[in-house]
């Protein structure tokens, strides 16, 4: 009997999508921790792999607990919450699911973008203030064509590509930057490469991020980008919170330099009601009025993307244990160099 954790669930309506991945021959050990140290240590040392969502963080200090862990897997595309360096170096594979809400993501990062240059949420709130007074068509700050408009893409993964092919879908040019692509999917997709972030700002009117958070992408979205953004561009983070600097986008929006942002993820979530973006927003200041929209991390969700992410990680779980097969793995090379073979 092989005995897999989820240290943070936040599941409703039980285990079902979990059970049906896994299979038989499997206990499941769930906690809904916040906190590394509400687990005891014997749990930490008694399973053979670890289903993790967002709700903590796995260190070293955990790591050199883990006796018999052959897998951890995060539910999700990002990891950034395990240390799979030391992961490597005791010997334990560190996988993703990096499929489950490609679509849905790329969906959200659409619906942003149309919902400030179409001016939906602006009309709505304007209405919803005072439907007889504000029953015209100026109500919306950033509203425009979108046809003809060039749209950037920052990481062209899975759901950086399924965004540029809706972007490409409404007649907008697509420009990306993401140097980890190969040379050639510029002219497989029909898209404009560039070397670099600034000069992928500077050519573009909205700009949408699909990046892993790691140390180069951390605070990416700085005052020097901003700087190097054309006048006016919309700005939308499906990603990772800290790859924006929030103090930045607020003098972005205040300066003109972004028309709008919208925010699915944020560096803290949920954020601090005092922050000046964040209570300019709540406050909803003159200034500020109709161009941010906040997500409370949402981009990913919907019933199909909960089970996909769900008994997708189960069955690579499962596929490890009982198989000895190993799928996406991200920290492959981490475990070579460690001198362990995958």
């Amino acid at each position: 009997m092989f005995r897999v954790l989820y240290p943070d669930t936040r599941f409703p309506g039980g285990h079902d999508a979990d059970r049906q991945g896994l299979g038989d021959g499997v206990e499941l050990v769930t906690y809904q921790a916040t906190r590394r140290e509400e687990i005891p240590d014997e749990v930490w040392r008694s399973i053979d792999a670890i289903v993790l969502g967002i709700g903590i963080d796995i260190s070293a200090d955990v790591i050199e607990r883990l006796d018999r862990c052959k897998l951890l897997i995060r539910m999700g595309v990002g990891y950034d919450n395990i240390d799979i360096a030391a992961a490597a170096r005791r010997g334990i594979p560190v996988a993703n699911v990096p499929d489950y809400g490609t679509t849905d993501i790329a969906d959200t990062a659409m619906a942003l973008l149309l919902n400030f240059s179409r001016g939906v949420s602006a009309y709505d709130n304007a209405l919803r203030r005072d439907v007889v007074g504000n029953w015209n068509v100026t109500q919306a700050p950033s509203i425009r064509r979108m046809k003809g408009m060039a749209a950037g893409v920052i990481g062209l993964g899975r759901i950086g590509t399924a965004a540029a092919l809706r972007l490409k879908a409404f007649d907008m040019p697509v420009h990306f930057y993401d140097p980890y692509v190969s040379n050639g999917m510029e002219l497989a997709l029909g898209l404009t490469r560039h070397q670099s972030v600034a000069s992928l700002l500077g050519a573009v009117d909205a700009v949408t991020i699909h990046a892993f958070l790691n140390a180069e992408t951390r605070g990416l979205i700085n005052a020097d980008a901003v700087a190097a953004m054309r006048p006016g561009t919309i700005l939308v983070n499906t990603a990772r919170g800290p790859i924006c600097d929030l103090d930045a986008i607020h003098d972005g929006l205040k300066s003109g330099k972004i028309a709008a942002a919208g925010l699915d993820v944020l560096p803290d979530e949920p954020p601090s009601p005092d922050h000046k973006l964040i209570a300019a927003w709540r406050n909803d200041e003159d200034w500020i009025r109709g161009r941010l929209a906040l997500l409370p991390h949402a981009a990913f969700y919907s019933a199909q993307s909960m089970w996909d992410i769900r008994y997708k990680a189960a069955e690579t779980v499962a596929m490890l244990l009982k198989e000895g097969k190993l799928r996406n793995c991200v920290n492959g090379e981490l475990l070579k160099e460690a001198g362990f073979r995958r």
